[in-house]
């Protein structure tokens, strides 16, 4: 199939069925966009297991398993989806380096309280929720498309999970405080999620290609429009607004800027920074990445050993 060929189809409505009937340049940018996806998911399990150690009791710990399982099985779909590709799913996810990993620098920042959990499902959550329905909505891969049915419904029962505890917490005093910090720099921390601004986006395949339908820019004015109204149904202060003149959600904070991941601050008072100052911290990773990495990939390498010794 040509370039020509493949275009015209996907501008037909007609979806791709598998990498035999696409271009290379076409099956190349669905494995960027997968390995995203597989990534995110796979590494918000152990993200979410380590804060549901501290969760108010022991339903909540079994809520939150429940969701890990849910993403454990979404991560599943997109590394399936890349075996069929021809990617080597095994040293894609058990020999690969923490730093090469793809998924959002949100999640290698820790999740310490049971109220960044919480906030976690309603902000993470909501934008994976918006990431994944833009896809399903517009996807010109169908087996792909057909598998988001399952993981659409999962993704809004997260984000339910973290609407109903953090309406439940801003109702306490003491507890609204705790959220409120949490809300201070998750909130900015999933801007960032949808990653650089339109103008500066460098795969330009995922429109043209129809892999999804909305840029990075629309997917943050989507991801607002429905988590700054939530925050200020509960009293809870965010860096945003809906400018009625502009029809737009703005920002009312320096955006990129400056991020203490120790101490889990925006310094705001610094101004704003360059996108190439951000992706450099992107790339070196946070603070837990080489954890989380090393939950997953701990049994195979202890199998891997075991199995060396017994040659």
């Amino acid at each position: 199939m040509t370039e020509e060929e493949l275009l015209e189809r996907i501008r037909d409505g007609k979806l791709i069925e598998g990498p035999e009937y696409a271009t290379e340049k076409y099956n190349e940018g669905l494995k960027r966009t997968l390995v995203v996806s597989g990534d995110t998911e796979l590494i918000s399990a152990p993200a979410y297991m380590r804060a549901a150690r501290n969760a108010p009791k022991i339903n909540s710990y079994i809520s939150v398993a429940g969701i890990a399982q849910d993403e454990l099985g979404h991560a599943h779909i997109a590394y399936r989806l890349l075996r069929d590709l021809g990617v080597d799913v095994e040293e894609l996810v058990y020999e690969r380096d923490p730093k090469d990993f793809r998924h959002p620098y949100a999640f290698d920042v820790p999740l310490d309280t049971w109220a960044e959990m919480v906030v976690a499902n309603g902000f993470y959550d909501r934008a994976g929720f918006c990431l994944l329905d833009d896809i399903f909505q517009n996807s010109s891969y169908g087996p792909w498309k057909r598998a988001l049915v399952k993981v659409e419904r999962e993704e809004n029962f997260h984000l339910r999970h973290g609407e109903r505890w953090m309406a439940t917490m801003a109702a306490d005093p003491e507890q609204k405080k705790e959220l409120q910090a949490a809300v201070d720099w998750m909130f900015m921390m999933t801007l960032e999620w949808f990653g650089l601004p339109d103008s500066m986006k460098r795969h330009g395949e995922q429109i043209a290609y129809g892999m999804k339908g909305s840029t990075n820019d629309e997917l943050r004015q989507t991801w607002m429009s429905t988590a700054v109204p939530l925050c200020e149904q509960h009293g809870i202060e965010v860096p945003a607004h809906y400018d009625e003149s502009s029809e737009t959600w703005v920002i009312d904070a320096p955006f990129p800027c400056e991020f203490d991941e120790e101490g889990k601050r925006w310094d705001l008072d610094g101004g704003e920074i360059t996108w190439e100052h951000v992706m450099e911290r992107w790339k070196r990773r946070g603070p837990a990445n080489e954890e989380l990495v090393e939950q997953i990939q701990r049994g195979y390498k202890q199998l891997s050993k075991s199995l060396e010794v017994a040659a």
